[in-house]
């Protein structure tokens, strides 16, 4: 036992306790009794005086729990030699960033993409609870679902979303769940309900497991090493409760990946306890450091809390906002309102303000904050005919537009509002780049990843939901911004085109009106109580700050620096391959490239070191990761030989495969198949059901051009869904992600009769479907969970091919 946990809130707020009077008016300093209707939704002599004692009601009961509470049980861990956990989110009535401080190992959760809940939130609490406060491990209760899971999660399905993960900045992963099996002999045994991944025993697959178990142990632990690097801090507003949310801008893609300016949150307490300042820079416990502190858009601060600021930026640091107008607390009012304005007008001045004003050694930038984007020049549109504005039947229609791009022209932002009744996906060449269910407002998201030069081709679902006739419409635009400076919008009008189904025939549309139509009204944009990410990139920019890290093509990173040296963990956002520039914001050093699956690591030849950049070309397959370490000095000019092998197939293996399968309620089924098929296409139902694993065997000669001090490796094509390789009676690992290749060592391959095996394990979906074809009295499996009915669709399994051996040269 090393840690006593502290799990996710899930049970709202407390507010009142015996001695809450005593303590508010020892924190606050006025007796709170005459304010107490207040709470119940009275005014108490006006409104602003009403407002002002409830924030401080509210601050009191974030106190009292982080002190009596968290505290407590901190202290009561480690009075026992336990350290103390905490997931610092869901409905509890204090910062999320304060409650987080407070724990040795701060903890978030996130579920598995689109089997539960969305909890990304959580990691970005989490994550900058730990790096403001100095701690160097995150973890996270990983892998969480309802029922959508169903024993379809392995390790292979797992990998994209373990990366996004890692590079969010958590190193510590509790997998949610691992079942304890009362009667370890019922397959697949006990589950926890619908919810969590089935992470136990069980599970058909489990003794190759450790293959995932060694890639996620070798990440964590590098991801551990150094301290964090990131150059912007967005601070929270005061007050409770409170969740830091990054603007949307600061993120990208579907998944909510960091772009090349990286950040991380700051609660007011954490500032006022933990910030200096040394060379321009904030400074953290446990090295962490930022360039640029950004205020959020709040019309309250208190003076203590801008009295920092001042100090801070006095010694040296840069902020990016707006003054504060007034004290969000009745303590010392009026007086405390006069102080803000004071400490306001050291900072920025009087208005109008400068756009950046040199106060002590450091700066204050000033940010005016707009009102939402309303998308002034975008119409409501649906597909024709009706009355869409007055209501049509549900269902969904698929919006289409081609986009051009210039070819000389390069894309420095590119943004996307869109929203529509009831909910819409957007696809921009393919992918998938925003979604949303809620027509109040739209989602502004930063979309230049998914444009390219040429033509771009949009594609929108947008679904009417609803079981009768009700209001359908889609409204958006997208506003692209390039390196010279110039502009191109593209807002939803007439010249869009409309289908009923995703490859139907395309028609016209019908414009229903501008964006504060009805039944609609006024359309805001996201709210967001900080900067946009071109606010923050150019302003770090002008300072010669480039991004840390960029890439030609979609990646996702994270950047810890070493004593020694910089570590930088990256990873394909995308199954399918990628060959690109990635950059690095390092110069001087080698850069060398370790595997975390095999444990390999080589340097790099090939590099290009300018403007304090070194651009590396890199190739990856699909969802493929690594680590680019730089730690030894320049000292041999770089030499453009590929950083990454290729591989070139010399052989595909047609002959026949012998194949046996392990059944768990029977004799074992062999077959011999002249091709590689999927057992659920087989007619034998043993076969077709069948959940566990089977062996294939076969022998086969080296390519006529082989070459005994060539090296060469052997690719399984499609695998469903895990599997161990034997080659000649050696054991080449477990195969478990992209690119599904294990290495032959040299010498193994012989010129004849090289022997094969291989051995593949599927899910327990299909014999659970089989089952449930079967009256009860003749099922084979044992469960307390059956998500699946008789008529439910089998997956794919085995070794699906084409295996072949593959030449690698570098």
């Amino acid at each position: 036992l090393t840690m006593l946990h502290f799990d996710s809130w899930e049970m709202s707020s407390q507010n009142w306790t015996q001695a809450f009077k005593a303590e508010f008016i020892k924190r606050r300093g006025y007796d709170p009794t005459p304010y107490l209707p207040s709470m119940i939704g009275y005014v108490v002599e006006n409104r602003e005086r009403s407002e002002r004692f409830l924030w401080d009601l509210r601050q009191t009961s974030n106190e009292l729990v982080l002190e009596n509470h968290a505290g407590f049980l901190k202290k009561y861990a480690h009075d026992r030699g336990l350290g103390f956990s905490v997931e610092p989110y869901d409905m509890n009535p204090t910062s999320d960033l304060d409650l987080g401080g407070i724990a040795d190992l701060p903890m978030c959760e996130f579920w598995s993409w689109g089997k539960g809940l969305d909890s990304e939130y959580s990691c970005f609490d989490s994550v900058s609870a730990a790096h403001t406060n100095g701690r160097n491990v995150i973890g996270a209760e990983a892998f969480t679902s309802e029922s959508a899971d169903a024993w379809l999660q392995h390790p292979g399905s797992m990998k994209n979303q373990l990366d996004w993960a890692l590079a969010t900045g958590i190193n510590k992963f509790v997998i949610h769940r691992y079942q304890h099996q009362p009667k370890p002999g019922q397959l697949p045994g006990m589950a926890m309900g619908p919810y969590g991944v089935h992470w136990e025993a069980t599970q058909t697959w489990w003794d190759m497991v450790p293959a995932f178990h060694k890639y996620m142990s070798r990440t964590s632990e590098m991801l551990r090493q150094g301290a964090p690097v990131a150059d912007v801090l967005y601070l929270t507003p005061e007050g409770a409760p409170e969740v830091f949310t990054p603007p949307p801008t600061a993120l990208m893609g579907e998944h909510q990946d960091r772009r090349g300016y990286n950040f991380d949150g700051c609660s007011p307490k954490t500032l006022l306890a933990n910030a200096t300042v040394k060379n321009g820079r904030i400074q953290m416990p446990g090295g962490a450091s930022y360039k640029l502190l950004v205020l959020p858009n709040w019309e309250t601060m208190t003076p203590e809390l801008l009295g920092k600021i001042v100090k801070l930026v006095e010694g040296g640091a840069t902020v990016l906002g707006s003054p504060p107008q007034k004290s969000p607390s009745l303590q010392n009012y009026p007086t405390s309102d006069a102080q803000v304005k004071t400490l306001a007008t050291r900072l920025w001045g009087n208005a109008p303000y400068a756009s950046r004003r040199k106060v002590g050694l450091g700066q204050v930038v000033f940010y005016g904050f707009k009102a939402a984007s309303t998308l002034p020049n975008a119409k409501w549109i649906w597909e024709t005919g009706g009355n869409p504005a007055g209501g049509v039947d549900p269902g969904t229609i698929y919006f289409s537009k081609t986009i051009e791009v210039e070819a000389d022209k390069k894309i420095s932002s590119a943004l996307a509002n869109f929203t529509a009744d009831n909910s819409y996906e957007v696809f921009i060449n393919g992918k998938l780049a925003v979604a949303g269910d809620n027509y109040h407002f739209t989602n502004e998201t930063e979309v230049s990843q998914f444009f390219k030069a040429g033509q771009n081709e949009i594609r929108v679902k947008a679904t009417n939901g609803g079981t009768n006739s009700n209001p359908a419409g889609l409204i958006g635009a997208f506003n692209l911004t390039f390196a010279d400076g110039s502009q191109q919008e593209i807002n939803t009008d007439a010249s869009w085109s409309s289908a009923k189904t995703a490859a139907g025939a395309t028609g016209r549309v019908m414009e229903l009106g501008g964006s504060n139509m009805g039944p609609w009204g006024q359309v805001n944009g996201t709210p967001s109580i900080y900067p946009a990410y071109t606010a923050t990139s150019q302003l770090l920019n002008s300072q010669g700050i480039a991004p840390d890290f960029a890439s030609g093509a979609p990646m996702r990173y994270s950047h810890r620096r070493l004593k020694d040296g910089e570590l930088y963990f990256v990873a394909n956002i995308e199954e399918s391959p990628i060959a690109t520039n990635a950059t690095f914001r390092v110069t001087g050093k080698t850069p060398e490239w370790w595997n975390p699956i095999t444990g390999e690591s080589r340097e790099l030849t090939d590099y290009k070191v300018a403007n304090g950049r070194t651009s590396i070309p890199v190739r990856l397959a699909g969802s493929e990761s690594g680590f680019v370490i730089f730690r030894k000095p320049i000292v041999k000019k770089p030499v453009a030989t590929p950083n990454f092998p290729t591989f070139t197939t010399v052989k595909t293996l047609i002959q026949p495969w012998n194949v046996t399968f392990a059944i768990k309620w029977g004799d074992p089924i062999k077959a011999t198949y002249p091709t590689l098929t999927d057992w659920s296409q087989s007619s034998n139902p043993a076969i077709k059901y069948h959940s566990g694993k089977a062996t294939y065997t076969t022998n086969f000669d080296a390519p006529p051009s082989f070459n005994k001090t060539s090296r060469y490796a052997l690719n399984l094509g499609t695998v469903k869904n895990i599997a161990t390789v034997k080659l000649n009676g050696r054991d080449l690992g477990v195969v478990w992600c992209d690119p599904w290749q294990a290495t032959i060592p040299t010498s193994l391959l012989k010129p004849k009769g090289n022997q094969l095996e291989v051995t593949v394990a599927n899910l327990w979906s299909n014999r659970l479907i089989g089952d449930a074809k079967l009256p009860e009295a003749e099922r084979k499996t044992e469960t307390t969970h059956r998500p699946y009915g008789a008529d439910s669709a089998l997956q794919a399994s085995g070794l699906l091919g084409p295996v072949t051996v593959q030449k690698v040269s570098s």
